[in-house]
């Protein structure tokens, strides 16, 4: 079935389409509202032929991601949002993995009409990886090609030991020696910094009680993104996603830390706007 009008947080009053399989009517109202819920369009387009799912790092929303639809018009970019931020914030954020990847995942079927693709930085790349197995589980479509950005191939094992109990001025420090990732006004802002703070413990949560369970290779194709700084991650590290799929494209290093894609950000743009154009011709789109 077709549905037209129903807007994924379009700015300007524009709406995307959205069309659902395998879905009956009476379960269609509420499939939408979670796939609302859980993603934004900053960019939407009048006809979407391909989307592009990116997830997010620890910490952050779909906010992540609101300039990307615009370097990558081939695709519709649809950023994740989580719980227990931005428009959520009032949500209990998951802190283990599997019931966060069940959700997630039927949140997103609405939306998967249209062949489409999975990026993932840091946290987002297990979660990606997972939501890609789980849609393998149901028997629903995989993605195209899976971009997995900044941590280490998931059968590899944590890449630091749990801090996701300390208190709250070693966590924030052992958080900024690790990552840098804390933004400077939350760091400045005490009042802030308690918003953000247990966001960001959850979803260490999720990334610390996670554990590999092995299955055979994912059939879609993978790349592997890192900066050359990063102290999460090693070539070999990334390089083993290639473990993960029948069909492993290469790893690719930008100058930078684990935030290269903040720093590097129109660098890592150009080279994911190539690697789309590739998939896209690949498989004749």
């Amino acid at each position: 079935m077709v549905v037209s009008g129903l807007s994924v947080m379009p700015p300007q009053g524009h709406a995307t389409k959205l069309r659902v399989f395998l879905i009956r009517d009476s379960d269609f109202s509420q499939m939408v509202a979670n796939a609302e819920q859980w993603t934004v369009v900053f960019q939407p387009q009048a006809e979407t032929h391909f989307r592009l799912f990116c997830f997010p790092y620890a910490g952050a929303g779909a906010v992540a991601y609101r300039t990307w639809g615009t370097a990558l018009p081939q695709a519709e970019v649809c950023a994740i949002r989580l719980p227990g931020r931005e428009t959520r914030l009032r949500e209990e954020p998951y802190t283990r993995m599997e019931p966060l990847v069940a959700a997630l995942t039927d949140a997103l079927l609405p939306m998967m009409d249209a062949p489409f693709a999975f990026f993932g930085h840091s946290m987002g790349s297990v979660l990606s990886f997972e939501v890609a197995r789980r849609l393998r589980q149901l028997g629903y479509p995989l993605p195209l090609h899976l971009f997995a950005s900044a941590w280490p191939a998931p059968q590899i094992g944590r890449a630091f030991p749990p801090i996701s109990t300390l208190p709250d001025t070693d966590f924030v420090k052992g958080i900024q020696q690790r990552y840098g990732g804390i933004p400077a006004a939350i760091l400045a802002e005490p009042d802030l910094l308690q918003i953000f703070i247990p966001i960001l413990r959850a979803d260490l949560s999720v990334m610390e009680t996670y554990r590999y369970a092995a299955e055979p290779p994912l059939p879609c194709s993978i790349s592997a993104y890192g900066g050359d700084q990063d102290t999460a991650t090693t070539p070999d590290t990334l390089s083993a996603w290639g473990e993960q799929t029948t069909d492993f494209w290469d790893t690719h290093f930008f100058q930078g830390g684990h935030f290269y894609l903040q720093s590097q950000q129109s660098v890592l743009l150009r080279q994911l706007h190539g690697d789309l154009d590739q998939v896209l011709q690949l498989n004749d789109l």
